[in-house]
């Protein structure tokens, strides 16, 4: 793997969406304070209300006593509002304001204490083993920490399950009507240097340092046209010196990232990478390959020079359920030095065939 540049911050993750490899880490699994990177899990259980309309954008929700009094950040809401979803959302994301954040929790799960709940369970189905919350907001406590490496799986799934929402992370200048207009600038400097960056979020506080997970996309050609020729990179860092610096050090670990390495599609989504033969089953071949295609990282220069050698198991006897995952496809350099062993699903199903079918093919194999 290729060395990456000094990053000045406690620890950092730096990872290939398109691809899902890691291209660089520090101290990955150190415990961390998140600070208001706490958000993007309260942000993905609000995600999931409004996509199960278990609330909706429009809906207002009631300003309590204990969100209007919350320290830090705010957006700066009363209880004399009535606020809607959407607004606060914006507040939580742009503004990163606490007493947003604790007005959304409430709206969602009845009470902060139960939204909680909420956020360890869905750390825990998400797989985030080493992460802990304590709170919506993010403000320091006993027992409130993460890793770099829970984050950047955090960010991610965030993406990928919900898309439809991911435009507010890109928002530049906010703010609800009746606050004050000197707080409307997002504190994610990187939506004001760089036009490739759409999020995701910022966070410090004393015990935190400066923290920001960024995430950027780029347009590949040789990777296709539209959506899926971009390249997406993200980066989550944590214990920079200062706002400044979180953005710089995050920017290096972005351009580095896109420069040092290539993306390198191997296929296109839903196009078999291997036809192998079937035993038993109503079609005589498996299609196997991957529904969104198959996206390698590899150092710059290295792209056609790759090995690359389908592992599975022999002989495949039906039945294959779609998207059912029928061995790997394993890519090297040309050096030999592993690049990425990727799981090879069932693109179509294949059913068992007839009882006559299968005697025949049952013989056949015997005879082999």
């Amino acid at each position: 793997m290729l060395q990456p540049p000094e990053v000045a911050a406690r620890a950092y993750w730096l990872v290939d969406l398109s691809s899902g490899q890691v291209l660089a880490s520090k101290n990955p699994d150190l415990a961390v304070d998140p600070a208001s990177l706490t958000k993007l899990m309260t942000a993905y259980l609000v995600f999931d209300a409004l996509r199960a309309q278990r609330i909706s954008l429009t809906q207002t929700l009631p300003v309590s006593e204990r969100a209007w009094r919350m320290p830090g950040s705010r957006m700066f809401i009363d209880p004399r509002m009535q606020v809607p979803v959407e607004d606060l959302i914006k507040g939580m994301i742009v503004q990163s304001g606490n007493d947003a954040t604790v007005a959304l929790a409430e709206g969602v799960a009845g009470s902060v204490e139960r939204f909680v709940e909420k956020m360890n369970q869905q750390a825990r189905a998400l797989g985030m083993s080493a992460s802990s919350f304590q709170n919506p907001e993010g403000l320091s406590a006993p027992g409130h920490s993460t890793t770099v490496r829970d984050l950047a799986t955090l960010a991610t799934r965030l993406m990928q399950d919900f898309p439809q929402f991911m435009h507010y992370y890109a928002i530049q200048r906010y703010r609800f009507p009746g606050t004050p207009e000197a707080n409307d600038r997002n504190r994610n400097l990187l939506l004001f240097r760089d036009p490739n960056v759409d999020g995701l979020k910022t966070g410090h506080t004393n015990a935190a340092g400066f923290c920001l997970v960024a995430t950027a996309r780029r347009q590949v050609p040789a990777l296709g046209a539209g959506a899926q020729g971009q390249r997406r990179l993200l980066s989550v860092l944590v214990g920079a010196a200062s706002e400044n610096a979180r953005a710089n050090e995050s920017q290096k670990l972005l351009n580095w990232g896109f420069s040092a390495f290539d993306a390198v599609r191997l296929s296109a989504p839903g196009v078999p990478l291997a036809t192998p033969s079937v035993w038993k089953g109503r079609s005589a071949v498996v299609r196997l390959g991957h529904p969104q295609g198959v996206v390698v990282t590899v150092p710059a220069g290295e792209s056609t020079r790759l090995r690359t050698e389908i592992v599975r198991p022999d002989p495949l006897i039906a039945p294959f359920a779609r998207g059912q995952v029928v061995g790997s496809l394993r890519v090297s350099l040309g050096s030999g030095v592993p690049v990425a062993e990727v799981p090879l699903q069932v693109l179509e199903a294949v059913p068992e065939s007839g009882v006559f079918g299968r005697a025949w093919d049952a013989l056949r194999l015997w005879i082999q």
